[in-house]
């Protein structure tokens, strides 16, 4: 048995019906899961999809273009799917793309992709966004990433899996943030930060491997002193890169996240941090 009302702009299984409060304004051609909770003063626009269980809270904006996955908690006054902030921008139908288990804190923005790659601005599962984060245009956000309150992430930039990125940083755009790796707070990231390392200080460097990190995700102290004997022959020995690149596949087993270290720098476009 089905049942419409005007509070509920879409058709629903009895039941199981989505409560949404009758203050919010929900567009008729957004694409509504079950279980799905917006409060009021939220507004949800045309070509919106949202995923079961997701819970908005009040005051929350989602644009067009929109998906979001299943199990979301958006805390009041955050704006979702926004066009990107790019002068070249010329209203076409970009998207945004989030996953499952996200939770998006107060006034956290998350802006739709620009035409310039993808055409996607990504964020991926069981994120953390702190209050008044900044996600811009063609960002892509991997699983598991914690961007603490005020972080601001420039264009088209890609974090790894677990890196946590700590309050009122700022990344410039194109810059990639390797897996597990960990950002000291109130820091300027202008190249790329290599996975499982730890950057502080106002002009970013490197301060060595995130061992804390790595032994709470369950990594091996003997993975972690490969990692570490990496580090001492790429960034502590002031050799150039390529020599110490060479050095370490000489000298190191290479296990699977040295080769995934390596790779990362072996694909840098921007540089990356010292």
């Amino acid at each position: 048995m089905v049942i419409w009302s005007p509070r509920r702009l879409w058709w629903q299984p009895l039941g199981d019906l989505t409560d949404i409060h009758p203050l919010a304004a929900i567009s008729p051609h957004a694409r509504i899961d079950s279980g799905v909770k917006v409060g009021p003063f939220s507004s949800v626009s045309d070509h919106v999809t949202i995923g079961r269980d997701t819970v908005i809270g009040a005051h929350v904006a989602i644009e067009d273009h929109t998906t979001i996955g299943k199990r979301n908690r958006l805390y009041p006054f955050s704006s979702i799917g926004t066009p990107p902030q790019d002068v070249g921008y010329g209203d076409e139908e970009t998207r945004l793309i989030m996953g499952d288990d996200n939770t998006v804190r107060e006034y956290v923005t998350i802006n739709r992709a620009t035409t310039k790659e993808e055409w996607e601005t990504v964020v991926g599962n069981h994120n953390y966004l702190m209050a008044h984060v900044h996600v811009a245009h063609d960002c892509q956000l991997s699983d598991w990433v914690i961007l603490c309150n005020g972080a601001t992430l420039g264009g088209h930039t890609h974090i790894g899996e677990y890196a946590i990125l700590n309050a009122f940083l700022a990344v410039q755009q194109f810059v990639r943030i390797g897996a597990h790796a960990f950002l000291g707070a109130k820091a300027g990231i202008d190249r790329d930060v290599p996975p499982y390392m730890i950057t502080a200080g106002p002009r970013a460097r490197l301060y060595g491997v995130n061992q804390r990190g790595l032994k709470r995700r369950g990594f091996s102290q003997e993975t972690i002193d490969v990692l570490k004997k990496a580090y001492r022959i790429l960034w502590r020995d002031h050799k150039r890169l390529d020599m110490g690149i060479l050095q370490v596949k000489q000298e190191l087993e290479m296990i699977p996240e040295l080769k995934i270290l390596l790779d990362f720098l072996a694909g840098s476009k921007r540089g990356v941090i010292r």
